[in-house]
């Protein structure tokens, strides 16, 4: 089975558990920040993560990485309908390649926050993330929940489907 048909499979589970996502993720290729570069529509995998409700809740649409200095975390849709940056993580962020999971890869570091976004490649036009970080003081419990993971993807989109402001 391809990593894409992996993907698909695993996209269109209800409820996943962790080790099976994990090994997902460690046999993914390795992305390079200028490959990850553009805009991305963001989706998760349900573990019961409370990410997974947040995100919900702050109607998150996805990523812009517009440079490697120059990351929209949080693309969310506004109460018009138009999407803008979020900045409930106290800001934007910048990517850069570190070893997670005995690979070096991309990864997304918030500016404001103590959050690393882990990014290997399923294809040119999806990626997988795993959010990592420490605890930190805000409005959420835990990145890593009692060792669980938020694990999230990304499709590259070549526009947006709304204004961003």
């Amino acid at each position: 089975m391809s990593a894409k048909e992996k993907f698909e499979q695993l996209k269109s589970t209800p409820l996943l558990k962790d080790d099976e996502l994990l090994a997902f993720f460690d046999s993914l290729e390795s992305v390079t920040p200028d490959q990850a570069l553009g805009r991305w529509k963001g989706g998760d995998f349900n573990t019961g993560h409370w990410g997974n409700a947040a995100l919900k809740a702050m109607k998150w649409y996805g990523k812009w990485y517009r440079s490697k200095l120059d990351a929209v975390p949080l693309v969310c849709y506004d109460e018009h309908g138009c999407l803008f940056s979020n900045k409930t993580m106290k800001g934007e962020a910048s990517l850069w390649e570190l070893e997670f999971r005995g690979k070096v890869s991309t990864t997304m570091i918030y500016d404001g926050v103590p959050i690393f976004d882990h990014l290997r490649k399923v294809d040119d036009n999806t990626l997988f993330g795993i959010m990592d970080g420490k605890s930190f003081e805000g409005p959420f419990p835990d990145i890593v929940d009692n060792g669980k993971y938020y694990f999230f993807y990304l499709e590259r989109v070549e526009s947006y489907p709304a204004e961003f402001v």
